[in-house]
């Protein structure tokens, strides 16, 4: 794999194949920020310059993150850093639960100035719940479109009828439906088996992979020290990846990433981040998430990482016995 940019669905919008997710710029805000440590200016700046630095090209936030918190952290971290706008693209999410698709235009103007001075490359409905159909929806978002207020749609946990149905509200004024993010890792390969995978490659979609990392799993640190479980947040602990068992299950599977890692002079997470965007080809993309230089620094490295047909096999061999 190569740093050389994906394109984003049907769109004109081009992508390295790793981003940056910013969920960790909550700075501990709203129902979702406690989920990540805090994180100061400075840090975030930070975290944006060593993504920069590394080639990535894109950022993807959302308002639900820390209610439009990350989404200003993102903003002033680019304009401490003097990137010019328009030369990185931008990714945010609409939340729609319990609201209806009229929610959409009345609450656009409040994302821009959230991000401003920087566009909206792609605006993605965060999931399908909410109090208007997803066909209401979808146009909410096609009229954006075609106001010049958001450059393209998107959407995120959408099942693949639902991914179907978007596709097909907006093929119908013109308008491509580039992207759904969902959960894709060595540890969730679920787009195999419901469809999405599929129904991605058919309607040219782009799959652009949250928690690629299974947060923090498959970085062997907590296979390496279990005591550093006891170092992240509760929101982390219970869900189900970080408990004696699971880190058990997963050990063969890490392990595996280790030699792999050793063998080519790399670390764990740049092979797993590297199969996640190369075993399916380019219909994968991801964003992981940093709250270091150093872990942004080893994320966007893994766009060098070239695996062997024999390595992308050996993981998915093992991937698929966890």
């Amino acid at each position: 794999m190569s740093t050389q940019s994906r394109r984003l669905g049907r769109s004109d919008i081009e992508l390295t194949p790793v981003g940056l997710g910013t969920w960790q710029f909550s700075k501990g805000r709203g129902l979702v920020g406690g989920f990540w440590k805090s994180l100061d200016d400075e840090a975030t700046t930070a975290v944006v310059a060593a993504s920069l630095e590394r080639g990535v090209s894109w950022f993807d936030t959302a308002e639900i993150y820390g209610r439009g918190e990350s989404e200003r952290s993102l903003a002033r971290a680019l304009t401490t850093l003097k990137v010019t706008p328009g030369s990185v693209r931008i990714a945010t999410k609409w939340w729609p639960m319990l609201r209806t698709a009229g929610n959409i235009p009345r609450t656009i103007d409040e994302r821009l100035e959230c991000l401003s001075p920087w566009a909206i490359d792609l605006y993605q409905i965060h999931q399908p719940f909410s109090l208007s159909s997803v066909a209401k929806q979808i146009d909410a978002m096609g009229d954006l479109v075609e106001a010049g207020k958001v450059g393209s749609v998107g959407v995120s946990n959408f099942s693949a009828n639902a991914m179907e149905e978007a596709h097909a509200v907006l093929a119908r004024r013109g308008i491509p439906l580039v992207s759904n993010q969902v959960r894709i890792s060595l540890l969730d390969r679920s787009i195999e088996r419901n469809g999405v995978l599929e129904a991605a490659r058919r309607l040219g979609i782009t799959l652009i992979a949250y928690s690629p990392l299974a947060q923090g799993v498959l970085t062997g640190r907590f296979h390496d020290d279990p005591a550093a479980v006891a170092s992240v947040s509760w929101g982390r602990r219970v869900s189900g990846s970080l408990g004696p068992a699971a880190l058990k299950r997963t050990r063969p599977l890490v392990e595996e990433l280790q030699r792999i890692a050793a063998a080519h002079g790399a670390t764990p997470s740049q092979v797993a981040l590297s199969w996640v965007v190369s075993f399916w080809g380019d219909v994968v993309v991801a964003i992981p998430g940093a709250s270091k230089p150093s872990q942004a620094t080893e994320a966007a490295a893994a766009m060098n990482l070239d695996l062997g047909r024999d390595e992308l096999e050996r993981l998915d061999r093992l991937s698929r016995q966890t």
